[in-house]
């Protein structure tokens, strides 16, 4: 006879090993986290080549620039992504245009979002379910508990070579671009919230007054 404690360790044992063979793959955990995502919000965190940076005299990197701020968005092709430190800029999509608003330059740019989206990172967790058709998406391992994809752009005019996107329990934690000049930039999400209430009206985007308005 098996003794109960011998019992239940042998269930837990067998729950953990069951639960690791279910484990989604990455794609997999994209496309459900798609499927299942209307709206979502979070914090982010981003390390990007500092602008006008150049190598160090001891032939180091360049430096690195450290932003934060939030994002939110609702599918397909709505988000706002404020950053609020070091500097203030908001980048608005309203499902047609994007409005890309530089506090300290009192300036807003905007574009057609048709223009701007395809082949872009925006475009993969914030637009329609047919990112594969865009990208070329692969399994691309796991490392420190988190599980990535990496997406290649089909099309050659893309600004980015390649996307990796880090998921953990079926949410998104990481993003990595390497845009076609060979830079990395690197994203962490914190504090994701999915299907939270968001109206479309959050998403409506009108440049305060005063503010020189560019159209691209």
């Amino acid at each position: 006879m098996i003794p109960r404690g011998a019992k239940a360790a042998m269930a837990a044992l067998l729950l953990v090993l069951a639960s690791t063979g279910a484990r989604a793959e990455p794609i997999d955990q994209l496309r459900q986290f798609l499927a299942q995502t209307t709206t979502a919000r979070g914090d982010f965190t981003q390390q990007s080549p500092r602008p006008n940076a150049g190598a160090a005299a001891n032939g180091a990197a360049a430096a690195v620039m450290v932003s934060r701020g939030s994002f939110e968005f609702l599918r397909p092709g709505k988000f706002r992504w404020t950053y609020r430190t070091p500097y203030e800029q908001l980048i608005v999509s309203d499902g047609e245009h994007l409005f890309l608003f530089d506090k300290d330059l009192n300036q807003v740019s905007k574009k057609k979002l048709a223009g701007a989206l395809p082949a872009s990172p925006a475009s993969i967790l914030f637009g329609s379910n047919d990112f594969e058709r865009d990208f070329k998406v692969q399994n691309d391992g796991s490392s420190g508990g988190i599980d990535w994809i990496r997406a290649t752009p089909n099309g050659k005019d893309s600004l980015f070579e390649s996307i990796r996107i880090g998921f953990q329990a079926g949410m998104p934690v990481a993003m990595q671009l390497r845009d076609s000049f060979g830079q990395s930039t690197e994203l962490a999400f914190d504090h994701v919230q999915r299907n939270p209430a968001l109206s479309s009206e959050r998403f409506r985007y009108t440049p305060p007054p005063g503010v020189d308005v560019l159209e691209e």
